[in-house]
C-alpha cells in the first residue's frame, strides 16, 4: 500500500476558504481524504469545496475563537463523517505593526486566532469519542517568523512562535493516544491573500529585497500542502514533536 496516501482518512481543516488552507483541503481530497473545511466566508468554502476532488465532503461557517462553540462543530462533523484522522490549523491572521504602537489588544488578536483556538481544537480533536482509535495527526501551519525575526512583526513572530513551542509538549502528551502533533513553518507563499496585502503596502525595492532572501523563489500554497499531506500520511508514522520548515532557503542565508 502507498504510504503516502490518504484514502479513508478524516482530515479537518481551518482556514480552509483561502490560502494555504484551502490547497490543503483540494491536496488532501486529491489524495483520497474526505475533508471538512472550516472558515468564516462561506462563499469562499463553496468555492473550495467545488475544487475538491470526489467525497462526501463538508463545510462550517465558523469563527474559530468562538471557543465555547468549537466542540459543537467538531461533533456534527464526528457524526456526519466519523472520526478525524486528521487536522490542519491554517487559521491566522497577521497585524504588521511597529512595537512603538503596537497596543496589547493587537497581541490578544493574534494569539487568539494564531494559538489558542488552535490548542483548543487540539484538546476536543484528542477526545477518544472525535479522534480515530488507529491514530491520527494534527498539523499546525506556523511560519519561519517562528526562527527568524524581521521588523514590525514582534506580536505575529511570538504568536506563530508559541506554536511550535507548544506542538511539542502537545506531541509528548498525545502520543500514548496514537496522536502525532508537528508544525510547518513556510517563509513567503506568493499566492496568498496575506502577501497580496502585504505587497500592496511595499514599493518595488522592498518586494525585491523579499524575492532576494529566498534562494529559491517564493513558494506556493501547493508548496505547504504537500508537507501537511506527507505529515497527515502514514509516511511520517514516526515524525511528531517537530517543525518543518519549507522556505525555499529564507533561514540558511
Amino acid at each position: 500500500m502507498n504510504p503516502f496516501t490518504l484514502e479513508g482518512k478524516k482530515i479537518l481543516i481551518t482556514g480552509a476558504s483561502s490560502g494555504i488552507g484551502k490547497q490543503c483541503a483540494i491536496s488532501c481530497s486529491q489524495m483520497g481524504a474526505i475533508v471538512i473545511l472550516i472558515g468564516r466566508n462561506e462563499e469562499k468554502l463553496i468555492k473550495t469545496m467545488a475544487l475538491l476532488s470526489k467525497g462526501d465532503h463538508q463545510y462550517y461557517v465558523f469563527d474559530v475563537t468562538n471557543y465555547p462553540e468549537i466542540e459543537s462543530i467538531v461533533k456534527e462533523a464526528v457524526d456526519k463523517t466519523g472520526k478525524i484522522s486528521g487536522f490542519i490549523y491554517s487559521a491566522g491572521i497577521e497585524i504588521p505593526m511597529p512595537l512603538n504602537v503596537t497596543q496589547p489588544e493587537h497581541y490578544e488578536a493574534l494569539f487568539a486566532t494564531n494559538v489558542i483556538a488552535g490548542f483548543e481544537f487540539a484538546k476536543i480533536l484528542s477526545k477518544k469519542k472525535y479522534s480515530d482509535e488507529s491514530g491520527s495527526s494534527f498539523v499546525f501551519i506556523a511560519s519561519i517568523m517562528s526562527t527568524v525575526g524581521d521588523s514590525s512583526l514582534s506580536g505575529y513572530s511570538a504568536s506563530k512562535g508559541a506554536i511550535v513551542a507548544g506542538i511539542r509538549s502537545i506531541a509528548l502528551e498525545l502520543a500514548n493516544k496514537k496522536i502525532r502533533v508537528n508544525a510547518i513553518s513556510p517563509a513567503q507563499i506568493s499566492d496568498t491573500k496575506m502577501t497580496s496585502n502585504k505587497f500592496s503596502l511595499l514599493n518595488k525595492e522592498d518586494i525585491d529585497k523579499i524575492y532576494d532572501r529566498h534562494p529559491l523563489g517564493l513558494g506556493s500554497a501547493e508548496d505547504v500542502a504537500n508537507g501537511c499531506v506527507y505529515l497527515l500520511s502514514d509516511a511520517s508514522k514516526w515524525i511528531t514533536g517537530t517543525n518543518l520548515i519549507i522556505d525555499g532557503g529564507y533561514s540558511a542565508k
